[in-house]
């Protein structure tokens, strides 16, 4: 018995003693290469490494190695960046494409008239040096990262990380392991041509790959036993493989690195190399798949994976709930880096206040806004929330030093035929806020339109406007004489109709609730109508005049739109009110009782199905006053052009083809999108047009006009590109609508 007591005393000891004994615990450093798209099957490989229980102690990477990377250090886990990354749309954050609800009115203007922008300083055209900011990358990757905006030194994150970058003046490799995480990965993958570099500490940094792809050595040194490496590289291509100048690129940059990865392999004791050579750097919409070749290609390796685990100590993650609350308290806003730029106009195009509750997803529109401007080359900014969860937002900016824009377009319609547009714009003329552009359209009928502002932001700013239209048209007798006439018109069908304007404009106008812009102002307008089919003027020349006049007037707009598109609307509501009022005159007709015009178009905008979106607008207008003047009515009919005073687009008629001192309009639009940015459009369109409709009851008794279309419309760099056939039941013709390019 005390044998059997002895014994178990003594295995009992070495038992414990065993227990007490270090158990092994190495630690593992991951290397994450860049790749671009391809580097989606990151994710896919760090869900395999979480299931078999291996706890990453290091992290680096470079390009979408770094983003990844970066995220899982901070404490996303694989399954979660799964989810971030299948919902993302790559070719809104890659092109910087900017919501059209984020732009104010001025940048929207801008933006849906050019077709191509081009620097012009010293009357030199320069391209651009990259395609993109990057700006919508930031946004995301600041977001993402705000948990962990405090950190400084990377070490200190979830998972010690760094990241490589080029240095674009010296053509060194950089290590960032300080800083801010966002504009340390942004700079890590700012690929050539397609990002712009990024500035760090009076340094510019490009895609570290360009120097190492594969930071084998880095992670090594940081203390990691075992190295997994995931690589998501190029082979070298045949040459039935190169199909373009990218790809070309892309295979002479890879000659050094697939001879560096020869011993860099070496290094790397689980090397994971994903099967994903049928994708390239840009293949984002396959997300999905390249994903997936990451998990396949990790559970080869799911024994060895298994194995490292056993030889390290289980650490349970604390883990990003996912997609933390999107509100912002902003307590106080820091701008630095403005020189030209008040704060007063930063803020403005920021639509930000403080303090005041917001939004990520209102304050990055508001970014992107300032971004649209062009007035910057970069636009960094931070994030600190003290104890109360109020939030400071430290701006730090770096202007463009281009002042001087080259601005393109084209266009077709059937009023005013063929134009090319060339524009100037010059920034920073007199004041540090203001802008001047001209626009000349050379074609068929050449006009012009300045427009010079000086931009305050919240506050009133200020403006004036000078533009000349022109057009042809040939139009009906009836069009000018409704009454008597004369002996020389009686066998004609037709005549040939000049319309000439020339409008002139001081105004004052500003932002209320973020939305609503409100103009006021004084207006001259030289209208001049004339035709040379008919009559001798006093110099025996083929004319007859109709209208040689001067007006001056004063007029207040309110603009409301959250269209997603101008042309092509899914959702968002749209309200333009305007009132004139004319005073005087001066010309063909001296004097003239004082008149209003007010008109107004309300609109409403409803995806309802997938690929079918719906829009229902309804306008109307009235000439207030006794006057008999009939050179500022309604003219209605036609489809593709530019507004000007009050002609207004009607399908199923011709251009002025219907006209009256008041009219009241509403449409049905459907668009349904067989193609990305291609569609089938139908729409109908009802109208009554006459002389002070509203003191009868014509308004209301019956509709006098209609009209159908049904067309194909593509939406384009250089605009809609648009052909519809409509017909009129009350004309019983039919009409051919084509239209190119953004209208101006």
């Amino acid at each position: 018995m005390k044998w059997i007591i002895l014994i178990g005393f003594l295995l009992f000891s070495v038992f414990g003693i065993s227990q007490e004994r270090p158990e092994e615990d190495i630690k593992v450093g991951l290397v994450l290469s860049g790749g671009g798209a391809k580097g989606l099957a990151h994710i896919g490989a760090l869900k395999v490494i979480e299931e078999s229980g291996v706890r990453i102690d290091y992290i680096g990477g470079t390009s979408m190695g770094a983003v990844i990377g970066a995220l899982y250090a901070s404490g996303y886990t694989a399954t979660q960046l799964d989810s971030i990354f299948r919902t993302l749309d790559f070719n809104t954050l890659i092109q910087d494409d900017i919501p059209r609800r984020a732009k104010t009115y001025f940048e929207r203007d801008q933006s849906e008239k050019y077709a191509l922008t081009l620097p012009f300083d010293k009357f030199q055209v320069k391209f651009p040096s990259a395609l993109s900011k990057g700006q919508n990358l930031y946004n995301l990757f600041s977001k993402l990262t705000s948990h962990v905006n405090t950190v400084e030194d990377f070490n200190e994150l979830p998972i010690p990380f760094f990241c490589v970058a080029t240095n674009i003046e010296s053509g060194r490799e950089a290590i960032l392991d300080k800083g801010y995480l966002p504009q340390a990965i942004k700079a890590s993958g700012a690929i050539p041509t397609l990002f712009s570099p990024v500035e760090i500490n009076d340094s510019l940094y490009i895609d570290g790959g360009v120097v190492n792809n594969y930071p084998v050595d880095e992670v090594k040194a940081m203390g990691a036993d075992i190295i997994i490496g995931i690589d998501v590289q190029d082979t070298l291509k045949m040459r039935e493989e190169l199909k373009s100048a990218f790809d070309i690129l892309v295979q002479t940059n890879n000659y050094r690195t697939i001879d560096i990865m020869v011993e860099k392999r070496k290094k790397t004791d689980l090397y994971i190399h994903p099967k994903i050579k049928e994708y390239n750097v840009v293949s984002f919409n396959e997300g999905s798949k390249i994903i997936q070749t990451g998990v396949d290609e990790a559970r080869l390796y799911k024994n060895e994976l298994l194995a490292i685990a056993k030889r390290q100590k289980p650490l349970i993650r604390e883990t990003i709930e996912k997609h933390f609350s999107d509100s912002l308290y902003i307590k106080q806003v820091n701008i630095d880096g403005n020189k030209n730029y008040t704060r007063a106009y930063v803020m403005g195009k920021l639509k930000l206040r403080s303090p005041a509750a917001t939004s990520y997803k209102r304050f990055s529109e508001g970014v992107n806004n300032l971004s649209a401007t062009g007035n910057f080359q970069d636009i960094n900014y931070r994030f600190q929330k003290d104890e109360l969860d109020a939030t400071t937002v430290s701006f730090n900016l770096r202007e463009s030093d281009s002042k001087l824009l080259l601005r393109l377009g084209a266009h077709y319609d059937n009023l005013y035929k063929t134009a090319a547009l060339v524009n100037i714009t010059r920034k920073r003329i007199i004041t540090n806020n203001d802008i001047a552009s001209l626009d000349v359209m050379v074609g068929d009928n050449t006009r012009y339109d300045f427009n010079y502002y000086i931009d305050k932001g919240f506050y009133w700013s200020v403006g004036l406007n000078s533009r000349y239209n022109t057009f042809d048209k040939n139009v009906s007798v009836e069009f000018i004489y409704e009454d008597d006439i004369p002996d020389d018109a009686l066998a004609l069908n037709q005549i040939d109709f000049n319309f000439r304007d020339l409008t002139n404009q001081i105004f004052v106008q500003t932002l209320f609730r973020r939305s609503y812009l409100l103009r006021m102002g004084l207006e001259h307008k030289w209208l001049q109508y004339y035709t040379n089919t008919i009559g001798i003027d006093e110099n025996n020349n083929p004319r007859t005049v109709f209208e040689d006049t001067n007006y001056f007037s004063t007029y207040g707009t309110l603009l409301f739109d959250t269209y997603d598109n101008k042309y092509f609307p899914k959702k968002g509501f749209y309200f333009e009110g305007d009132f004139h009022l004319y005073l005087f005159s001066n010309g063909m007709y001296e004097e003239i009782d004082q008149y209003s015009i007010a008109k107004a178009r309300l609109g409403f905008a409803k995806r309802l199905l997938k690929n079918l979106s719906m829009v229902i607008s309804s306008e109307g207008g009235v000439k207030i006053g006794g006057s008999t003047i009939e050179s500022l009515d309604f003219f209605l009919g036609g489809y593709g052009f530019k507004r000007i005073n009050n002609n207004i687009p009607f399908v199923g008629y011709d251009a002025l083809e219907l006209r009256g001192d008041t009219y009241v309009k509403s449409i049905l639009d459907l668009n349904y999108e067989f193609h990305p940015r291609a569609y089938i459009n139908f729409s109908v369109n009802i109208a009554n047009v006459g002389d002070r409709l509203f003191t009868t009851s014509q308004w209301i008794d019956g509709i006098d006009y209609t009209g159908y279309a049904i067309g194909a419309s593509m939406d384009t760099f250089i605009g809609p590109i648009e052909a519809k056939y409509s017909y009129s039941p009350e004309r019983d013709e039919g009409e051919w609508y084509v239209s190119v390019g953004f209208r101006f």
